[in-house]
């Protein structure tokens, strides 16, 4: 299983924003919601054995929101950013001010949250990681059983709380290059490494034998 936890610390929790400015009075969802497509979508079909979850920490509980998008359900989700991120819009729309978690569309399931927690609990699943650019190379790290639980961030830096929670969690920063790169990018480039690691399916063998159809030519 691959997951994913991504820190959006600008993009307004009650989904109050237009598609038409995703970059600006959205608090950069543009960036939000092409991280989450990179993390599913690929040529002509889904990653199913991937999660993505979003906390929408721009206000605290109870206001700030997750998002969990499990790949094995999940539906109407296309590689274009706008799209996505009217999926993500729609569920913080129905979620706010609700008290309990909901599913919005298949496979997408919002409901407030306290962010801290969340974050501490995601530290601890099997093979987390917090992807950052002053870490070590993420070529040299060995995946547990192929898993992989990675915290990244928007393009804002973590804030005071969460560095001490990642660095006090003591799990493996790990940088994907010596640039800083987009949150998407990094995710892609994940992915990348991973499944260059996954063994890769052996071609059938043609079959050796006459030609059928005819007879063989003759030399003049």
């Amino acid at each position: 299983m691959r997951r994913f936890l991504l820190l959006a610390h600008r993009v307004p929790p009650n989904g109050a924003f237009t598609l038409n400015d995703l970059a600006g009075g959205a608090g950069r969802m543009d960036e939000v919601a092409r991280a989450v497509s990179t993390a599913f979508t690929l040529s002509n079909d889904l990653r199913r054995d991937t999660e993505v979850s979003i906390l929408f920490v721009a206000e605290p509980p109870p206001v700030a929101r997750r998002i969990d998008v499990v790949g094995a359900r999940v539906r109407y989700l296309n590689p274009d950013e706008r799209s996505t991120a009217a999926l993500l819009k729609n569920a913080l729309v129905r979620s706010a001010g609700y008290p309990r978690e909901l599913e919005s569309s298949p496979g997408l399931r919002v409901g407030p949250v306290d962010p801290a927690t969340a974050l501490a609990e995601f530290l601890r699943s099997p093979g987390a990681v917090w992807l950052t650019e002053a870490g070590s190379p993420f070529a040299g790290w060995d995946s547990p059983e192929g898993a992989i639980a990675a915290v990244v961030s928007d393009p804002y830096e973590p804030n005071e709380a969460e560095l001490e929670i990642l660095r006090g969690s003591g799990v493996p920063q790990l940088s994907v290059g010596p640039r800083s790169l987009r949150t998407s990018q990094v995710i892609d480039l994940v992915h990348a490494a991973l499944d260059g690691r996954e063994p890769r399916p052996v071609p059938p063998t043609p079959a050796i034998g006459p030609a059928s159809g005819g007879s063989p030519p003759t030399s003049a």
